[in-house]
């Protein structure tokens, strides 16, 4: 078997994952990953847990008030990981 053109690791993993439909589980866990990135450290330090499932994020937060500012500003945080992610990963974010 003669080879034609080399490819990279990720684009060979890219492949994979839409062989095997697991892109958007995939982005989904990219999207808990980038959190801490996307809030900044001050409010990562009130999260207490998270969770991704069917496009909705879940996040528990440790202070009330923060949890309520956040949920003023979720389409903007919505927004802020869908674009680093690069695709519409996240509809929607619940607060808890």
């Amino acid at each position: 078997m003669k080879r034609t053109s080399a490819q990279s690791i990720g684009e060979i993993f890219n492949e994979f994952l839409k062989q095997e439909r697991l892109e958007s589980q995939f982005n989904e866990q990219k999207a808990l990953t980038l959190w801490p990135e996307i809030v900044g450290p001050g409010i990562n330090r009130y999260t207490v847990d998270r969770t991704v499932k069917n496009g909705v994020m879940t996040v528990t937060i440790s202070s009330a008030a923060l949890r309520n500012e956040l949920m003023l500003s979720r389409t903007a945080i919505i927004a802020r990981i869908n674009e680093a992610l690069g695709d519409e990963v996240i509809h929607n974010i619940i607060f808890r």
